[in-house]
């Protein structure tokens, strides 16, 4: 018991790939603060604009950005002006020159962490927990999610004594490689303390792609 791997730790090289993509020897320490800065920039910059994800690609000299979000017109503003003041700012956070880049989430029922942000903003104006978690499956499942779980933990209602409770619906193969699962871990911070917020979310399988039959026989061939 108690043994619980990440879902996305456990799919990488598999299903899924690394949010932060680049390789360092000695500047390791330095890039990674670096890193965790922007993320934070992002975080507090861009609260409002449904983001669920922030990806940092880097090159010799250059910093690649790309932010997932519901609600691209935020993000870009009136003209871009956000986009271009977000990119300054960032922009002095590291002496590489800076890309950054808006990619659109297009289902966001389907995103474990806007999901899961929704239940949180929902905790914090105080409704109940229970109806929020139904509400939050009945519209992942109409979205076409093929399983849902939802888990919240702490003081739920304000009780005196934390608890957690969850709900489900459908599958979650956690243990299948293949399957193609959001999770999304958010806090709502209530009046009464802090609530944890996990959802899981199952949208089907990711299938390798096969070789074509004469590309297994040049392989064999090679081999």
């Amino acid at each position: 018991m108690g043994h619980k791997v990440h879902p996305y730790g456990f799919r990488l090289g598999v299903s899924r790939t690394w949010n932060a993509k680049w390789y360092a020897d000695r500047d390791y320490t330095a890039l990674l603060t670096e890193d965790m800065t922007i993320r934070r920039l992002m975080t507090r910059r861009l609260a409002n604009a449904s983001v669920s994800m922030v990806e940092i690609e880097r090159g010799i000299n250059h910093v690649t950005v790309t932010v997932h979000t519901a609600k691209p017109g935020i993000v870009i503003g009136k003209g871009g002006a956000n986009v271009e003041a977000l990119r300054q700012q960032i922009g002095r956070l590291t002496t590489r020159k800076v890309k950054l880049e808006i990619k659109e989430i297009r289902q966001p029922e389907l995103d474990a962490v806007l999901v899961a942000t929704n239940i949180a903003q929902q905790l914090t104006r105080r409704i109940a927990f229970r109806k929020a978690i139904k509400q939050a499956i009945q519209r992942t499942m109409k979205a076409g999610a093929k399983g849902v779980k939802i888990q919240v933990s702490g003081r739920l209602g304000g009780s005196e004594m934390a608890r957690r409770e969850w709900d489900k619906e459908g599958r979650i193969p956690l243990g299948t490689l293949r399957a193609d699962i959001s999770y999304g871990q958010v806090h709502a911070h209530t009046t009464y303390g802090r609530i944890g917020v996990k959802v899981w979310v199952y949208r089907g399988d990711i299938m390798p792609e096969r070789q074509a039959p004469h590309e297994q026989v040049a392989a064999a061939g090679g081999a």
